[in-house]
């Protein structure tokens, strides 16, 4: 499988991008694996002005990087998000292309598997359940399988998902595939 990974950390070597690195030398071993950091890439947030709609290409009036991330979404079997969860939702950053797949090219893509890596400092036993709604009404919209979910609560400052059995639960899940 092309597996591609959007990861919504906008903080290097946080618990985030540990999490991913664990995942993708679990999945690495036996499928080809792409990170896209998404806060190197200068995406803007949809307008809903539908004008992709309207173009036989679904070409989106903003001109920015959003073009690249489609691309290599079109190349991917699988789709990976992962986010630190800072006040109840997904990054901003991670937002922003998730929203940007209002665009009809959405239904050109071969994207058959979902995975969710989430990590948040609190330790509420809610403190997932919006972004766990939003993940499954994408899986049922577009009847994708879901590949896995790891949910860490409690990790706050760079390092602390280090005490934690997640990176091993992540590398398990990317190798299992």
């Amino acid at each position: 499988m092309n597996i591609l990974i959007l990861s919504g950390s906008p903080r290097k070597g946080g618990n985030t991008d540990q999490l991913v690195e664990a995942f993708v030398r679990g999945a690495s071993q036996k499928h080809t694996v792409e990170v896209v950091s998404v806060h190197d890439h200068k995406v803007a947030p949809c307008m809903g002005c539908n004008a992709c709609f309207k173009s036989e290409e679904h070409v989106c009036v903003q001109k920015d990087e959003m073009i690249d991330i489609y691309n290599k979404m079109k190349q991917a079997d699988m789709l990976v998000i992962a986010s630190p969860v800072y006040f109840y939702g997904l990054s901003a950053q991670l937002k922003a292309i998730i929203d940007r797949c209002h665009n009809p090219i959405r239904d050109t893509f071969n994207i058959k598997k979902m995975a969710l890596l989430l990590v948040g400092a609190a330790t509420l036993p809610e403190l997932f359940d919006s972004i766990l709604a939003q993940y499954q009404l994408c899986l049922n919209f577009f009847h994708l399988e879901d590949a896995g979910r790891i949910l860490v609560r409690g990790v706050k400052e760079k390092g602390d998902i280090t005490s934690t059995d997640a990176l091993r639960r992540a590398y398990d899940l990317g190798e299992g595939l």
